[in-house]
């Protein structure tokens, strides 16, 4: 399987800002290490790609974290990303398959519920972080992060995310797209960009079909108006660890770690975002509450 990258790109003389990106591969361990049905899978699949995109907006060390929490039964999903191309994320309730909607596709808005919101917050390595909110506008996830970023950033944007879910719950494609208008962008390329989003297929669609982000963005653009700047490799990846768990159980203080020890004689601790079991024996638990 090719592997997964997102590409950095100026159109139309600099007047847009654009970005696409093929996330198959990162879904898909999400997939795996999530047992995420075909409705979860697509709603993770879809913000895992935005979030990958955004994070890719960033600099150096910075980081950020998507919430989406609507009245589906997903519950909350959490995404996180870096301005390395890594990601991570996780749906409360994995195990979410509804029929399909009215035009025969996978109904990510009643998984995810049309009443809630998406929240973003920014780690510019700072004391302050910055927090965006706005309310969910359609469930699809797309038209929610274009939301975001037209109230929350007020930058004229369309995302285009999708993922494609074979029958087995495995992941045939995933990826998408975010277009940003610059200030001073003309009336006539905002006219000529909203004429191709309305001829395109859907963006799972041009995946499937082979598409390379590059070409993705030519499709939506016009390849002579593309201009690629950098190209970045995406993977899923957690920055969990033994180390951090270690720091978590001591930060739960002595009295809770000695009650493990009476009570358990062990701790196993699970990754939200991966997954990953740390098991610690008595005899570790003990070591740990020799250095508080």
């Amino acid at each position: 399987m090719e592997k997964d990258y997102l590409v950095k790109a100026l159109a139309f003389n600099g007047e847009v800002r654009a970005y696409a990106v093929r996330s198959t591969q990162t879904v898909s361990e999400a997939q795996k290490r999530h047992d995420t049905w075909v409705n979860a899978s697509a709603a993770l699949g879809r913000a895992m790609t935005a979030t990958v995109m955004m994070g890719a907006m960033a600099k150096g060390e910075h980081k950020l974290t998507v919430r989406i929490e609507g009245d589906g039964p997903l519950g909350p999903i959490l995404v996180d990303s870096n301005a390395k191309g890594e990601v991570r994320g996780y749906v409360t309730n994995p195990h979410v398959q509804l029929p399909q909607n009215n035009v025969g596709k996978i109904d990510v808005a009643s998984a995810v519920g049309k009443n809630g919101f998406l929240s973003v917050v920014k780690d510019v390595g700072m004391k302050d972080f910055f927090t965006g909110q706005v309310p969910l506008v359609s469930g699809e996830l797309g038209e929610d992060f274009t939301y975001y970023f037209v109230i929350s950033e007020q930058i004229p944007s369309a995302v285009g995310v999708g993922v494609l879910v074979n029958p087995d719950h495995t992941i045939l494609a995933a990826g998408g797209f975010i277009l940003q208008m610059m200030p001073g962008a003309s009336e006539e390329t905002i006219g000529k960009i909203e004429e191709n989003l309305k001829q395109v297929p859907a963006v799972s669609k041009l995946i499937e079909d082979g598409l390379t982000p590059e070409e993705i963005l030519n499709k939506i653009l016009g390849g002579d108006q593309v201009q690629i700047l950098e190209t970045m490799d995406v993977t899923f990846r957690c920055q969990c660890s033994k180390e951090r768990i270690e720091t978590a159980l001591v930060g739960l203080g002595k009295d809770e770690l000695q009650a493990i020890i009476k009570e358990d004689g062990k701790a196993e601790v699970e990754c939200h975002f991966c997954n990953e079991k740390y098991t610690f024996s008595k005899e570790e638990l003990k070591q740990l509450l020799a250095t508080m």
